[in-house]
């Protein structure tokens, strides 16, 4: 019998079960804030929270997976970047050139949130949350904006394989952001190579 975070089902959810199960959406938001391991630093609230899904929601391709056993374990969410890259709008510095390329190849899926209900493995089944939403799209890249100050998420997306690759600091929002990303792929992540190194040296955390 399987255990632990491969005892878990994730299946991909359309907009309006997404509007259905919008409560629990807000408990699960709540009880990852519980932990310390992610959003506890000071975490927005949960109305904050379900308004910032509801913005989600209406962007065109909006897709969510959820995790589940006999109830919701986590969900990760998220939109198809445009090829414009206004995502990247605030962005300090010079996009780096591999990026810049996958995105007017419209290939980045940005992670709005990835949420987990607190358990032994909730990194793991983060990741799995986060590579089952990026793949669903055939995504070549994740991207993702994590306050700066929130250094316990930070440090697991970078433990499991996302790559810091600078700063962003968008007109509306008065939090400065760190830009991360996640290579699909062997190819990708070989295009990205030295990505890290080089962020770290010229955005040093």
């Amino acid at each position: 019998m399987n255990s632990g975070a491969d005892a878990v089902r994730l299946r991909q959810v359309n907009r309006w079960l997404v509007e259905d199960i919008r409560e629990d959406l807000g408990d699960l938001y709540e009880e990852s804030c519980a932990t310390g391991s992610g959003k506890a630093y000071r975490s927005p609230g949960r109305q904050d929270f379900l308004n910032h899904l509801a913005g989600d929601i209406r962007r065109p391709g909006f897709a969510m997976v959820i995790a589940e056993t006999d109830s919701l374990m986590g969900c990760a969410f998220g939109f198809p970047v445009l090829s414009d890259g206004r995502w990247w709008l605030g962005f300090d510095g010079a996009l780096p050139r591999t990026i810049e390329r996958i995105t007017k190849s419209s290939s980045v899926f940005a992670i709005s949130d990835t949420l987990v209900r607190p358990y032994p493995q909730d990194q793991k089944l983060a990741h799995r949350l986060q590579e089952r939403l990026l793949t669903d799209h055939q995504a070549t890249l994740g991207a993702t904006l994590v306050d700066q100050a929130d250094h316990p998420t930070l440090d697991s997306l970078r433990s499991s394989g996302w790559l810091d690759v600078g700063e962003i600091r968008k007109p509306t929002r008065p939090t400065t952001f760190r830009a991360l990303v996640l290579p699909v792929g062997e190819r990708t992540t070989a295009r990205l190579e030295g990505l890290a190194h080089e962020a770290w040296i010229r955005w040093p955390g």
